[in-house]
């Protein structure tokens, strides 16, 4: 943390007496790499993070914010995470610890009980390298972030007419070059007693009208997203996703040209429609490629590849992206039909003039297969959780704090540039 965030860090909060109190983590680690990970899983699971490259700053902020949880990492001189221990007993912290280190474990029992001599909630040490769901583990375990929803329901009527509908974004990374390269746009309800709920909570039995508003609200909320991004110097296009029978009804274009941000740098908005719909009916989504081409706007494929049988008789593909179904993508680095399947249908993409997108990436042995098959983009718990913008805004100028520059959003693929409307 720089010196100017430090000093404006508030002074300590009892959680338990804090109205809407949003959990806070201190992730400690000189590796980079490692604080970016934690901060999108942390960010992803609605807790606030800050990152911080040694001991020492993490203490003296510290001093005058407590956090509810901290990730302290054992380098190989052991001292700095004894002290970052020994202060934070000083500063009475009633959070958890949660060491992490790929030392021996003499040396991390050496420092668990330190902190267990001093009275702190010592967690079980978590050994490098670890994967998206040890960390969700250790937030379900505390209790810190959203709440799991599986059995909820809430009617999407009452859910609008309510005004609980918010947008997450989730990142996603040009997984070739480890840089942002856009976003997409998840609807969420923010119900009042159940928590944060996902699609599946509200979408299952919806009426075509309420979707129709949805997917409204969603295209407006991610013309909304994107400026807020242009302020930061970040040209995002952005994914929406909206069922084909609700695109058909709304006037997307002038939507679009009422509400994007001026200027000539709008990198243009990605409609996702699922492929069992787009297979229904080619010529209609050829027909929608044209008409909301002139307003920048693209459309992209959805869990390709469910129909790949039926695709592979098009010759000619009116989408700029095709996102492979997670399906394929989970496991793909060693499982015996899952990776030639992504190999095969990134060949495919590029062959369309598309990008190619792995939807679904957790493992970083995935990304590392996915990189080598030559795909463009990736998402996934791995890469960044589905967050409100306002949450994906800190992360980026936490970033741009990192690197002393503002962050640039690279520059499409060629097979993205290339791609043009049927």
């Amino acid at each position: 943390m720089s010196d100017d965030l430090a000093a404006a860090a508030s002074p300590p909060l009892s959680p338990e007496n804090a109205p809407g109190h949003t959990p806070l983590c201190y992730i400690v680690d000189e590796e980079s790499s490692i604080r970016q990970f934690l901060s999108l899983v942390l960010h992803g699971a609605g807790v606030d993070a800050v990152e911080f490259a040694d001991g020492g700053s993490m203490r003296a902020a510290a001093a005058k914010r407590t956090p509810d949880l901290v990730f302290l990492n054992i380098s190989l001189e052991s001292t700095d995470a004894i002290e970052s221990v020994i202060a934070l007993a000083r500063h009475a912290f009633n959070g958890s610890i949660q060491l992490m280190s790929n030392r021996g474990a003499a040396v991390l029992e050496h420092v668990k009980n330190i902190g267990i001599q001093n009275r702190l909630a010592m967690l079980p040490v978590l050994k490098k390298p670890f994967e998206t769901d040890a960390v969700l583990k250790v937030l379900q375990q505390l209790k810190l972030g959203i709440r799991n929803q599986e059995n909820a329901h809430v009617d999407l009527s009452e859910a609008l007419a309510k005004n609980w509908i918010e947008f997450w974004y989730q990142p996603k990374i040009d997984i070739r070059r480890k840089q942002l390269a856009g976003a997409e746009a998840f609807a969420r309800v923010n119900h009042p007693e159940q928590g944060i709920l996902p699609p599946a909570a509200f979408m299952t039995g919806a009426k075509e009208e309420d979707v129709v508003k949805l997917s409204e609200m969603a295209l407006l909320d991610a013309l909304r997203a994107g400026s807020k991004f242009a302020e930061m110097g970040i040209q995002l296009r952005i994914a929406v996703n909206v069922p084909i029978a609700a695109l058909v009804k709304l006037p997307v274009t002038e939507i679009v040209g009422s509400k994007r941000q001026p200027g000539d740098k709008w990198p243009g908005l990605i409609i996702d429609i699922p492929e069992d719909q787009i297979i229904n009916d080619i010529p209609l989504a050829n027909e929608l490629t044209k008409k909301f081409a002139p307003a920048n706007v693209r459309l992209a494929v959805d869990d390709f590849g469910r129909a790949y049988a039926a695709l592979t008789k098009i010759k000619e593909m009116p989408f700029v992206e095709l996102k492979l179904d997670r399906a394929f993508v989970v496991d793909c680095g060693h499982h015996k039909s899952n990776a030639p399947m992504c190999k095969t249908v990134i060949d495919l993409a590029h062959s369309f003039g598309s990008v190619a997108v792995a939807v679904g990436i957790e493992k970083a042995s995935d990304a590392v297969a996915l990189v080598s098959m030559g795909c463009d983009y990736g998402q996934g718990f791995l890469l960044g959780q589905p967050m409100p913008d306002e949450r994906l805004i800190s992360l980026l100028r936490q970033r741009a704090v990192g690197r002393k520059s503002q962050p640039q959003a690279p520059e499409a693929p060629p097979q993205a540039q290339e791609a043009q409307p049927a």
